[in-house]
């Protein structure tokens, strides 16, 4: 081939075999015409860095900012971003409307009033996130400001992105929220469903690793260090072979408990308040108030009852 001659890759018979591909796929799902557009990963992006610069314009925002330009910029910012999260809720309607069957039309006025309800959220969703910053500063010796937390800290960047998507949850933008959850995860390593419900004073030390399952509760002052797991013990299904969805399956983790790294807890199980749970312990049992459950102990719980050999 000459150098200068542009090379033939073939694409107008790949371009004609994914068309073939997408028709099987629309005739397979029972689609007449292309679905409507999912949520925009890239302006979910965009709304997140809003809506955190919403929350901490001093530490987030411009830093030409003054006190008199304040409440302008956070208002311009808001306004701006509620619209692009307005789009991106309306999208997801949309789209489970026609999954479902219902009018898309009657979807309008519930994406306004989604995102109405989700602006009036925004001061406690900051009361949530100041309370969840002083943890991480006052629980790691190596934090020298609550500055240094929020911008440095993936356990924070974690946190906000759930704090956020989780009122989208319950709001009834499921999709949206998951996916503001799953941008956290990619950068950070942190996987938090929104669907969890995590109380005030919440820290993720280092963070990498950490699972915490949709119907997992967490109470008050909670710690976890990095590879902890909160996850199922099993997936039930139902007659028709399929796994049930939505039913409680994952771990209450009550006020003032500490779990340390590589810790396993699956199961709808109950970890008592004020209790430590150790490294890489593996934990399917109830524990009372005020335990210290360490390897050591798990083992030999485990081995003495017969049920480890």
């Amino acid at each position: 081939m000459s150098p200068n001659a542009s090379p033939h890759w073939g694409i107008e018979s790949i371009v004609a075999e994914l068309r073939r591909l997408r028709n099987e796929s629309l005739t397979i799902r029972k689609r007449e015409n292309r679905p409507p557009k999912l949520p925009s990963r890239k302006a979910l992006v965009e709304i997140v860095d809003g809506l955190a610069t919403t929350l901490f314009p001093n530490r987030l925002g411009s830093g030409e900012l003054t006190e008199a330009s304040l409440d302008y910029f956070v208002g311009h910012t808001l306004d701006l971003t509620l619209r692009l999260l307005h789009h991106q809720v309306r999208r997801e309607l949309r789209f489970a409307a026609e999954e479902s069957g219902e009018s898309v039309l009657d979807q309008e006025q519930r994406a306004v009033d989604i995102t109405r309800a989700f602006a009036a959220r925004l001061p406690n969703v900051r009361i949530l996130l100041e309370s969840d910053l002083e943890a991480a500063y006052q629980g790691d010796p190596a934090a020298h400001s609550v500055d240094e937390v929020l911008v440095c800290y993936p356990g924070i960047a974690a946190i906000t992105h759930y704090r956020l998507a989780h009122e989208l949850y319950r709001l009834g933008a499921p999709l949206v929220a998951r996916m503001i959850a799953e941008l956290a995860h990619s950068s950070t390593g942190i996987d938090i469903h929104p669907g969890a419900e995590i109380g005030g004073s919440f820290f993720i030390d280092h963070g990498t690793g950490v699972v915490i399952g949709q119907t997992a509760f967490i109470g008050q002052r909670v710690r976890l260090y990095q590879a902890v797991t909160l996850g199922a013990k099993r997936f039930p299904v139902g007659e028709d072979g399929v796994l049930l969805k939505g039913n409680a399956r994952h771990p209450i983790v009550e006020d003032d408990v500490v779990i340390y790294a590589g810790a396993t807890i699956l199961g709808r199980i109950t970890i008592g308040r004020g209790s430590t749970i150790g490294g890489n312990v593996w934990l399917t049992h109830n524990v009372p108030p005020g335990s210290n459950i360490t390897q050591a102990r798990t083992r030999r719980d485990v081995f003495e009852g017969g049920a480890g050999i």
